[in-house]
C-alpha cells in the first residue's frame, strides 16, 4: 500500500475527538505497529479499542496465530488492527474480491477478520474497514462467513446478508486446482453506498 493510501486510511479512521498524532509500539508477537499518540491514549479509557494501520506481514502473523479456519492472505489493499491496552487484539485484511464476478473496480472484500475474542473488536474492525473503503473511493464492501457462524458482528456494524453460497470446489476442468480446505457453505454480506 502506498504512503498516500495509508495516510488517507489513517486520517479517515482517526476518531474526531482524539488527537491525530501517531507514535509507534510493538505488539506482543514482535511485529511493529503504529498507534495513536500518547496524548490520545491518555484521553481514552484503558480498555477502549484503538485503530492502528498494519502491514500485510503483521496482519498475516496475527491471522496465522489466531484465525480458526483460514490462513494468511497473499495480498491486500489495506490492513487495520484493533489495539486494546497497547495489545493487538484483532486485524482486518481488505483486498480485491476473490470472486472474479465481484471484481468490478469499485468493490473490495474483507479477506480476513480475526480477533482474540476482545468484546466488540469484530464490529469495530468491520465498521473501520467500511470507512476506509469509502475513503479510498470504493462503493461496496463484501465479506463471507461460514453458514455455521451467526454473523452477529456484521449485523452490529450494519451489514446485510445478501447471498447463501453453496459449498463448492475451486477445481474446474478449465482451471485445475487443489482444494486446501473442505468446501463449506458460506454467507455473503455486503455494505453498499
Amino acid at each position: 500500500m502506498s504512503r498516500v493510501a495509508s495516510g488517507i486510511a489513517t486520517a479517515t479512521l482517526a476518531s474526531p475527538h482524539r488527537a491525530p498524532g501517531r507514535g509507534s509500539t510493538r505488539d506482543p508477537g514482535g511485529v511493529g505497529v503504529a498507534c495513536l499518540s500518547s496524548a490520545a491514549r491518555r484521553d481514552a479509557p484503558a480498555n477502549a479499542l484503538r485503530l492502528v494501520p498494519l502491514t500485510l506481514r503483521a496482519a498475516n502473523a496475527f491471522v496465522a496465530r489466531h484465525h480458526r479456519h483460514a490462513g494468511p492472505t497473499r495480498g491486500m489493499k489495506f490492513a487495520l488492527g484493533a489495539q486494546q491496552a497497547e495489545r493487538l487484539v484483532g486485524v482486518a485484511i481488505v483486498g480485491r474480491p476473490v470472486a472474479r464476478a465481484l471484481d468490478d473496480g469499485t468493490t473490495l472484500e474483507v479477506l480476513r477478520l480475526c480477533t482474540t475474542g476482545a468484546p466488540n473488536a469484530c464490529s469495530f474492525l468491520y465498521g473501520a474497514a467500511w470507512r476506509a473503503t469509502r475513503a479510498l473511493g470504493h462503493r461496496r464492501l463484501v465479506s463471507y462467513t461460514l453458514a455455521s457462524e451467526p454473523g452477529t458482528s456484521l449485523r452490529a456494524a450494519g451489514w446485510r446478508l445478501v447471498a447463501r453460497v453453496p459449498a463448492a470446489s475451486w477445481d474446474r476442468p478449465s482451471r485445475p486446482r487443489v482444494d486446501r480446505h473442505e468446501p463449506r457453505e458460506r454467507h455473503r454480506w455486503e455494505l453498499v453506498l
